[in-house]
């Protein structure tokens, strides 16, 4: 056997058939649950795959996800993986133009997609030349445009239970767009033994990975359950898959939402005695902490062990507010990409006066982006990872060229956060460099200003962008989102608050109150959202 997602799925999946896999619950209120062992998982994702490969879906082509949280998630993720399809994640955000983007620039030939998305579909399938499957989960509208769609249940019951699947290799690839946050949406290649080590920490994230791929199932034959992962963000966020994927690889059991509604979370976690929880920064964990104090107050917990992010950080006093009402669940702040997987973990002294602080593992350094050499204790440079890394973009050579090289016979990916590095090895996240606003010369990283803005009591969420600036080429400028029922803001109350925290040229220059915040549906800041903000209110 190989380092292959779905043979190592199916090794756990015989030592532990009957154990409950997959909790799925439905929109709020309405009390709709899934609950599925292993062994019923499988049969549902082996005959989601026999449907695709007996409607002409071959290996290596590509099938997009267009879904909300679902069981037909996951379950038709493990399809692909058995029938050697790669998945390829599609933010349900979209609009037209953007999934037209996105279908052309994967190449899918293939879609499963929620009934609510079906006038987008429709709009979109004319210029998506090589689109020519589609699967549908749920029933459209009445008014909904037609579309030429295989109902799900229809498809899954076409297909067998039954394995039998051609063999699979350590090479087939799984693809995880990223929005990031500037530019077009970009296809992150991995070999699935790549992602399994980097991604999901080779079947053991906390612990030594696995040193044979027979070695996964041995363990969770071995060991007990106990355990519950939530992933709170959407599925088609790579942190979300990848959180569920480490669930399964432990053999424990994974509780997915089909929306993140705060409240509803905090029930899941009651009721299912959730042990530990994936979101994405302060955009979800606030909401939680707003409900814990308000309606869902009292909500038992105890079963929280462990709050983990990616993707975006958990501020320093946002984790403050949650500690306070959860002291003995251990809140991680972890450091990786679609890029590289997972970096390290956030320094306990991380925070808005001594920066993202991360202990990164031993294949992640510093460098010189000119020469890839590491750079000196205190000089600036790109995070880098080296082994098992991503192949590269997929139908983006020149990206690919730019982000990916070869030092030493390894692989290696330079990614967009720059850094330094201190005498302990320890590195200061300083920000992605694309982002860096050049101010009268000197360079300041929105990523810091925001920590200090987010310490001020009335301020509930806030981004920072660079604004052409006739003396100082660019200026400051924080996009803030102040807290319900506080105090009016004004420049002179940010300014006086930031100047106890951040030199004298990070300072927010101009400031804009704005209703909320926008982001992507992962929680990611939406840069090129808050810099046009910023630029018509300085107009």
């Amino acid at each position: 056997m190989e380092y292959n997602l779905a043979d190592l799925f199916e090794s756990i999946v015989d030592v532990v058939p009957d154990r409950e896999a997959l909790v799925y619950i439905d929109h709020p209120g309405t009390g709709a649950e899934r609950r599925l062992t292993y062994a019923e998982l499988d049969a549902a994702a082996n005959r989601i795959a026999h449907h695709l490969i007996d409607s002409g879906v071959r290996p290596g082509e590509h099938l997009g996800l267009h879904l909300y949280n679902s069981v037909e998630y996951l379950q038709t993720v493990l399809g692909c993986l058995k029938a050697r399809i790669v998945p390829v994640n599609v933010n349900y955000r979209y609009v037209e133009e953007e999934l037209v983007y996105l279908y052309r620039d994967a190449d899918l030939v293939a879609l499963v997609f929620d009934a609510e998305f079906t006038e987008r579909v429709a709009a979109a399938l004319p210029r998506a030349e090589k689109l020519r499957h589609l699967v549908r989960v749920g029933a459209p509208a009445p008014d909904a445009p037609p579309l030429s769609a295989v109902d799900f249940a229809a498809a899954e019951a076409s297909g067998s239970a039954e394995r039998g699947f051609a063999p699979r290799s350590a090479d087939d690839q799984f693809i995880i767009y990223t929005g990031g946050t500037t530019g077009m949406p970009k296809g992150v290649m991995w070999r699935q033994e790549d992602l399994f080590f980097s991604g999901l920490g080779g079947g053991a994230p906390t612990g030594e990975p696995v040193k044979k791929p027979e070695e996964l199932a041995e363990r969770v034959a071995a060991g007990g359950d106990g355990i519950t992962f939530l992933p709170a963000a959407p599925l088609m966020h790579g942190t979300s898959t990848l959180t569920a994927f480490i669930g399964f690889n432990f053999g424990q059991r994974v509780v997915i939402h089909r929306k993140f509604v705060p409240e509803e979370v905090l029930r899941t976690i009651e009721k299912e005695k959730v042990t530990s929880m994936s979101l994405v920064g302060d955009a979800m964990l606030r909401p939680l902490i707003d409900a814990l104090n308000g309606p869902m107050k009292g909500t038992d917990c105890s079963s929280m062990f462990s709050v983990s992010s990616s993707g975006a950080i958990m501020s320093d006093t946002v984790r403050e507010q949650f500690q306070a009402l959860l002291p003995n669940v251990l809140l991680l702040n972890n450091f990786g990409s679609s890029e590289s997987g997972f970096n390290g973990t956030a320094t306990e002294d991380s925070g808005p006066d001594k920066g993202f602080r991360v202990r990164v593992n031993s294949r992640t350094q510093v460098v010189d982006p000119a020469t890839y050499e590491p750079v000196a204790v205190g000089e600036p440079g790109r995070v880098a990872q080296r082994g098992h890394v991503p192949l590269g973009y997929y139908n983006d050579p020149r990206k690919t060229a730019e982000t990916f090289f070869q030092k030493d016979g390894e692989r290696w990916v330079l990614l967009g956060d720059m850094a330094t590095v201190d005498e302990e090895g320890v590195v200061t996240v300083l920000g992605r460099g694309s982002q860096c606003i050049n101010t009268g010369g000197e360079k300041v990283y929105p990523e810091e200003v925001e920590q200090a803005l987010k310490a001020h009591p009335d301020v509930y969420d806030a981004l920072v962008a660079g604004v052409p600036d006739e003396k100082w080429g660019n200026h400051v400028a924080a996009v803030v989102q102040p807290r319900d029922g506080a105090k009016p803001l004004s420049l002179d109350d940010i300014q006086t608050h930031c100047r106890a925290r951040l030199a004298g040229y990070k300072i927010p220059r101009q400031l804009v109150i704005t209703a909320s915040i926008q982001r992507s549906p992962s929680g990611k800041a939406d840069y090129r959202w808050a810099r046009s903000v910023a630029v018509e209110a300085n107009r």
